[in-house]
């Protein structure tokens, strides 16, 4: 076992465990977005940053940072939550995040965020980028003026059920999740419309279409229920 330190506190990890899972085992919470149990990480959104004394102040997120021996770790702190706030406007900032009319309004994430954080306005222009709705599906929308470009649709499509049927098209500010490289989610040859990327989505990206405003309640720990019920190889 590994001893480290997270908000001022001896923790025992294991070798491999990132300082998030350390954190989480001990009692800590540490806020994240783009992490889901289940899914692999990827440090996408950075919500999770933490201060690494040890490492000359050095900011890492934490959900994709491995534990080392004698580690020292900031996991909360007056610049840790500036920082954390300013990720969360941003985000907020650069797609159409409208609360009131939202399906997951009362069960969304990045709601959950602003509470936590206390966000109660947004210091940056909104981009209000013209973003289409893809309804073609016959239960599924995807609303790319709500996604968060978290990648945990991507990584449940492709870990999970291994459809591989969810990626990114386009780069920097015009990256969006797509299906099947472009192509309308009707007309994908790979998904299986498990539902697993709705389940998966932090927001309201990704919804049923049975669903109404402040409907719909989703379950993300699906995802590892999923993967601890498969037999071992």
């Amino acid at each position: 076992m590994i001893t480290l330190e997270i908000a001022g506190r001896q923790v025992q990890a294991e070798p491999g465990q990132t300082i998030l899972e350390a954190a989480e085992s001990a009692g800590i919470h540490i806020p994240t977005l783009c992490n889901l149990k289940g899914l692999s990480p990827r440090g996408a959104c950075r919500i999770c940053l933490v201060e690494v004394t040890t490492w000359r102040g050095k900011l890492v997120p934490s959900c994709a940072t491995s534990v080392e021996e004698g580690m020292k770790v900031v996991a909360h702190s007056a610049r840790l939550r500036e920082l954390r706030r300013t990720i969360l406007e941003l985000l907020f900032a650069e797609r159409n995040h409208i609360c009131a009319v939202c399906v997951s309004n009362g069960s969304c994430e990045l709601q959950d965020l602003a509470c936590e954080l206390g966000m109660d306005h947004v210091r940056y222009p909104y981009r209000f980028p013209g973003l289409n709705m893809d309804a073609s599906h016959g239960k599924y929308v995807v609303d790319h003026n709500r996604c968060v470009l978290c990648g945990r649709c991507v990584r449940a499509c492709s870990e999970v059920e291994g459809a591989m049927t969810w990626g990114f098209s386009r780069r920097g500010v015009d990256t969006l999740v797509a299906t099947d490289v472009g192509s309308p989610w009707v007309d994908s040859k790979t998904c299986t419309e498990c539902g697993k990327c709705v389940e998966a989505c932090p927001t309201g990206a990704l919804l049923d279409k049975r669903t109404s405003v402040a409907e719909q309640e989703k379950d993300p720990e699906v995802l590892s229920q999923v993967t601890e019920r498969r037999p071992r190889v």
